[in-house]
């Protein structure tokens, strides 16, 4: 315990020192230092207000133990006593709270997710279901305020995309999407289906946390970097200048492609930062595979080959295969209501955490 609240001390401490040195000039007049200084803080908030309601509880249960040891009034006593039963499981309540808050976290789970889809097997209607999950994730991401802006897209014929790559910008984002990397089977009859029979294709997502330069370089020697016309639909803008860009990171294969910028300029910078993102997440991949760790044990390894879950639509049934979650509203989880399931592959991750299986 002892060792826990020297910890929570420190991170008091520290929350402390940031809003000092939130309101100095030189941090003021730095943007990226004020964001990432804004970004600990944020972390820190929810530890340390619930530290102090913990204190607080504390406290207020000693005084009652106290009154009950030294009052001789029996209505005093009595009225000890039910403080006592009702702060010793809220005392309980704060310490199991704490140490769900104290769980090392990912550094970048309050960064940005960049977050790709691509349709995998079942021919057009893979595409079309990639198409849905976009959607999926746009209206999510709305909910909460935030903002997608696309990368790529190429889109199908028979409607959905072939690929679709897209930021999503919001405090967190990474962190509340980063379990969806894997395969998402469908199982429905396709429109084009003229016998009713249940068919039943896969999508796959990879998600990736936005990475800045400072964090993670890139050796530009390692890159090749190519200049093209951007095609499909784009209005007059489309097909006028090489704006589009395809970039490849020599050393893992890694290709990404953006044209959707309005100039070669706007392409590169969010050619690069991608590339930069997906080169990290195999960087950190290839570092947890040596030390021997399973990377993200119970939910899952974040490989777009391992199927993840399963969408039903006859049965308007989602079931989450890493955590054995099942629930009968596939139509408000693909409207973008996936708050509950989101949150239970967050907490099983948590567990697993505290049981030390990660």
């Amino acid at each position: 315990m002892s060792v826990m609240i020297e910890r929570l001390e420190g991170m008091v401490n520290r929350y402390h020192e940031i809003n000092e040195m939130m309101m100095s000039p030189e941090i003021v007049s730095d943007p990226k230092m004020l964001q990432k200084l804004g970004r600990e803080q944020a972390d820190l908030t929810n530890v340390v207000e619930t530290y102090e309601e913990y204190k607080k509880c504390v406290q207020q249960l000693e005084e009652a133990k106290a009154l009950l040891k030294s009052e001789e009034d029996k209505e005093l006593r009595e009225m000890a006593k039910m403080e006592i039963e009702e702060l010793e499981p809220k005392t309980e309540e704060y310490l199991s709270k704490l140490e769900i808050l104290l769980i090392p976290k990912d550094p970048n789970d309050s960064h940005n997710a960049i977050v790709e889809i691509r349709g995998a097997a079942g021919g057009d209607e893979g595409n079309i279901f990639a198409g849905d999950l976009y959607r999926m994730y746009a209206k999510y991401a709305e909910s909460l305020g935030w903002r997608i802006e696309i990368i790529e897209m190429d889109e199908s014929e028979a409607g959905g995309f072939a690929l679709v790559s897209f930021m999503v910008h919001g405090d967190g984002a990474y962190g509340r999407l980063k379990f969806e990397s894997g395969s998402h089977r469908v199982q429905r009859v396709p429109k084009t289906e003229s016998q009713g029979r249940i068919h039943t294709s896969t999508a796959t997502v990879l998600v990736s946390p936005e990475i800045e330069a400072e964090d993670f370089d890139i050796d530009m020697n390692d890159l090749e970097i190519e200049t093209m016309r951007a095609s499909g639909a784009g209005g007059q803008h489309i097909n006028k200048t090489d704006s589009a860009l395809l970039i490849i990171h020599k050393p893992t294969g890694i290709v990404v492609k953006c044209q959707d910028g309005r100039s070669q300029h706007e392409n590169r910078a969010t050619a690069l930062m991608t590339i930069r993102s997906r080169v990290y997440e195999e960087h950190q991949r290839k570092l947890e595979e040596a030390a021997g760790a399973e990377r993200r044990s119970k939910i899952g390894t974040g490989d777009r080959s391992e199927k993840i879950r399963t969408y039903n639509y006859p049965q308007n049934r989602v079931t989450d295969h890493r955590i054995g979650y099942t629930v009968n509203q596939l139509d408000r989880i693909m409207e973008g209501r996936m708050q509950d399931l989101l949150d239970a592959l967050i907490s099983a991750d948590q567990q697993a955490k505290l049981a030390g299986e990660k």
